[in-house]
């Protein structure tokens, strides 16, 4: 696949990102690209600091849904989570997550990694589910 260049003045649902991180060599793969479980453990961290806005119920993952990976990330990228909250439900939040890298090689070029909706469950104590509550909007 082609990498997907994107709008250098606005991206994703908001102009800031959740989470926006700089990728080192330790997070590299064989192939000299930054390893695909990085890119879906920050996933994850981005989604869940949306999902807390709308709660005070601890949460946990449940689901990921199909990431496929558009375009390789590179060590030195400066890469950018954006979220949106997508649905809250009885005990459930949903939220979509889009990744995009700005090229540290290639001034001014910005890249559609993947992006992928993650759903976190509120629970109690006994890590059940709990309806997710009066919600806090941030």
């Amino acid at each position: 696949m082609t990498e997907q260049q994107t709008d250098n003045n606005r991206t994703g649902p908001r102009a800031d990102p959740a989470i926006r991180v700089v990728l080192m060599p330790k997070d590299t793969n064989a192939h000299g690209t930054i390893f695909g479980g990085v890119i879906l453990s920050y996933i994850d961290l981005a989604g869940a600091i949306e999902a807390r806005k709308h709660t005070l119920k601890p949460i946990v993952t449940v689901a990921m849904h199909e990431v496929e990976f558009v375009a390789p990330v590179f060590v030195g990228d400066i890469v950018s989570f954006y979220t949106e909250l997508m649905r809250i439900g009885r005990t459930s939040i949903t939220v979509k997550v889009i990744v995009e890298a700005d090229r540290v090689r290639q001034a001014g070029t910005r890249v559609r990694v993947t992006e992928a909706e993650v759903v976190y469950v509120a629970v109690d104590e006994e890590r059940r589910p709990v309806p997710v509550g009066d919600g806090v909007e941030a």
